[in-house]
């Protein structure tokens, strides 16, 4: 198996889409109204949303590729760009989505450590990342990563509020 990581330009746009769809929808569709889950991906995954994402300066999408297909992606913000004033200090992994298919292969922990690679780059002391409260699989990954509980927030899923588990990690 040859993983590889390959930077997420504007070119790539119509592809970031389709797998942060998919992958979305694989992981919380079970567990969320349907509507709830459509008037979301509209909204988060829509072209001129990501293209406004990809073009910000403190935003950087990885694709993480097995064998040359994509598996998923990472995305992480760093100052003005996260989704919660965590200081200058700060990296945040805003997504990391890995298909289905593709899961129990390593590649989540490929992509955190890419994050802390990136973290560390730009001189960055803590990384941190929302999970919601339900994900009792992905607390206990980022768990076994050195994460931890520092606090919660609100995350919009259509109209209904949800809780994520605010979760840091500080870089020695």
């Amino acid at each position: 198996m040859t993983v590889t990581i390959v930077p997420c330009k504007e070119q790539h746009v119509k592809e970031l889409q389709k797998v942060g769809i998919d992958t979305f929808k694989e992981t919380f569709q079970d567990q969320n109204k349907a509507e709830h889950i459509d008037a979301y991906v509209k909204t988060a995954f829509h072209l001129n949303q990501l293209l406004k994402e990809l073009h910000h300066p403190s935003s950087q999408f990885y694709f993480v590729q097995v064998n040359g297909e994509v598996a998923g992606y990472l995305k992480v913000n760093m100052d003005d760009a996260q989704s919660e004033e965590m200081g200058s200090e700060a990296l945040e992994i805003e997504r990391i989505y890995i298909k289905q298919s593709f899961q129990k292969q390593g590649l989540g922990r490929y992509l955190i450590n890419r994050a802390f690679e990136i973290a560390k780059k730009y001189d960055k002391r803590d990384v941190w990342l929302g999970v919601w409260e339900h994900n009792r699989e992905a607390i206990a990954f980022y768990q076994k990563l050195g994460f931890v509980q520092t606090g919660v927030h609100a995350f919009l899923m259509a109209d209904e509020e949800q809780m994520d588990f605010i979760m840091t990690k500080t870089l020695s």
